[in-house]
């Protein structure tokens, strides 16, 4: 199972960086007259039609798998695609974005916290230690403010972190029988589905433009915007997550995935020439020290404890 690290790592951070993009793509077709829910249905559709065919081609002949996998499936859909996007698009309208940003991503707390209660098996000292320092870092790296909090933007943005959950238990599961392309073609679409009909039912506004966005200080038209916003910061985004988590686990898998507010901090300053600040800096440090300690945490914790599927979304050998 060790062996499953380095290359769990690798998709896990090549996740997270590609992830980290969509802010950038999707600021210049919200600067171009985008709506927020534009954007994000015409994204999972469009994530969902570049993977259609290859899911197709992986499903053929175990369809079978599908109905006996249709929970995984519409966990990642409905909360980890649909209820995500719409409640942390819908919560930035009340609250800051930094602040919807770092509760979204007490998904990976959550996990742990889930993980306890219905197992009843206590995760390690430093695993706890390093989500409190992993947060810490996020609020640093993101420039949380002191301005009052609205209600409903923290609700709106602590069933993000459900949702932000959801697709790391989904993600993780390394004994399903979809394949890591399957699984997200088959999330996409469900997600689209349900994004869909928010849309009809004006429960999420849509208003799109064809007019040229400024894209990294370049005029560029808008379906080149949107193309790579859909190929590489959506499809490969989801599929290379998958192949992440199901070597690392949901808890370390998760806990990676902080990385992708540095990640977004690398592409601003690599493509809008904007630095990041000293407080930005100790925030990425302490990102990565949490990450650091929730993986010693995960080696330190007794094998007899650990049970299959318990901690690492991997049975124990």
């Amino acid at each position: 199972m060790q062996s499953r690290r380095p290359v769990g790592l690798t998709f896990a951070l090549a996740s997270a960086a590609t992830f980290a993009l969509s802010g950038i793509f999707a600021s210049a077709l919200l600067d171009g007259g985008w709506s927020a829910g534009a954007v994000t249905l015409v994204r999972i559709a469009g994530g969902a039609l570049v993977l259609l065919v290859p899911t197709i081609w992986m499903l053929r002949g175990r369809w079978g798998a599908v109905l006996r996998s249709w929970k995984e499936v519409l966990v990642l859909g409905v909360l980890a695609v649909a209820v995500c996007q719409l409640a942390f698009f819908s919560a930035v309208a009340f609250i800051d974005p930094s602040l919807a940003l770092l509760i979204e991503f007490l998904g990976p707390v959550l996990l742990v916290f889930y993980t306890w209660a219905t197992t009843r098996r206590a995760p390690a000292i430093l695993t706890l230690a390093g989500a409190a320092v992993a947060l810490l870092g996020l609020g640093l790296v993101s420039g949380i403010g002191g301005e009052a909090l609205h209600p409903l933007g923290v609700l709106l943005a602590l069933a993000a972190a459900v949702g932000n959950a959801g697709y790391w238990a989904s993600a993780s599961k390394a004994d399903s029988e979809l394949p890591p392309i399957a699984l997200a073609g088959l999330g996409l679409i469900v997600g689209a589905a349900v994004l869909g009909l928010g849309s009809i039912t004006g429960l999420l506004p849509f208003a799109a433009t064809a007019v040229p966005v400024t894209l990294a200080g370049a005029t560029v038209p808008w379906w080149a915007a949107m193309g790579m916003l859909i190929l590489i910061a959506t499809a490969s985004s989801y599929v290379l997550g998958i192949l992440g988590a199901r070597r690392l686990g949901a808890t370390l898998a998760s806990f990676v995935g902080y990385s992708e507010p540095m990640f977004g901090i690398l592409w601003t300053a690599l493509l809008l020439a904007i630095l990041p600040t000293g407080m930005q800096w100790m925030g990425a440090a302490a990102i990565v020290l949490g990450v650091m300690l929730v993986r010693l945490g995960q080696i330190r914790l007794p094998k007899r404890t650990r049970g299959p599927a318990i901690v690492e979304g991997i049975p124990s050998p």
